[in-house]
């Protein structure tokens, strides 16, 4: 823990990579958990091009209840120690594959959604923006097109501008912080090893890899605020 304090206070440009257990300490329900409404369908299945084409009642219902989950989900500790780094200038971007917009909602400015943001409706048809309450409704387009969350689906490629950024970013980081992600989803888990960087890679489920420097199997929140204090002490 103290070669990680050390190497954070020497980085000239540090970034965090986060996933979806970077969100489910928020106590931000699981979609793939075994209980719900989802527990006779693959979410993959769901979240993808074929099921926004097909069956789209059944996509426009996963995903409502997916966003009005949301409602009652705050930042946890975690997500406001990254956005207080980022004001005192010790992290200079986040790039996340959650949808949920809590990063920003904690304060974070420099956020990159790589996989999109589920509040942000449009039309898959005509593209026309769309709001959050027509698509809860059920309603269309004026077009007559499927209003759909501005979200990257199974079967679509990472949006160029986001994965540009993400790119950028990465090319200029020498620490990478890797948050509660599985690094199994690609194209986006091999992101964080397209660069030469000092790697921190934290999850529950987290096994030691010969590409990271440092691996620890715990609780993101508790990780970053016991980070923080041994930072503050050495301030």
């Amino acid at each position: 823990m103290q070669d990680v304090v050390q190497a954070i206070k020497s980085s000239d440009y540090l970034v965090a990579f986060t996933g979806a257990g970077m969100d489910t300490e928020s106590n931000l329900p699981d979609f793939r958990g075994p209980t719900g409404l989802w527990k006779n369908h693959d979410p993959r299945t769901l979240a993808s091009t074929q099921a926004l084409e097909t069956d789209y009642s059944l996509f426009r219902e996963f995903y409502s209840s997916r966003i009005k989950n949301l409602s009652n989900v705050q930042p946890h500790p975690g997500h406001h120690i990254l956005a207080q780094w980022e004001k005192d200038g010790m992290i200079k971007s986040i790039i996340t594959q959650n949808v949920s917009g809590l990063h920003a909602a904690a304060g974070s400015k420099r956020v990159i959604e790589l996989h999109g943001n589920i509040r942000k409706m449009y039309c898959h048809d005509c593209g026309r923006p769309a709001t959050e309450g027509a698509f809860l409704a059920g309603q269309s387009c004026s077009c007559g097109g499927r209003l759909r969350p501005g979200v990257t689906l199974f079967g679509e490629a990472l949006p160029e501008v986001s994965f540009q950024q993400s790119d950028i970013e990465l090319a200029r980081a020498d620490m990478i912080l890797i948050l509660g992600t599985s690094l199994e989803v690609y194209p986006a888990a091999g992101m964080p090893f397209m660069y030469p960087m000092t790697r921190v890679y934290v999850d529950l489920e987290a096994t030691p890899d010969r590409r990271i420097d440092y691996v620890f199997t715990e609780k993101i929140g508790s990780f970053l605020d016991r980070i923080d204090r041994l930072l503050n002490r050495l301030d």
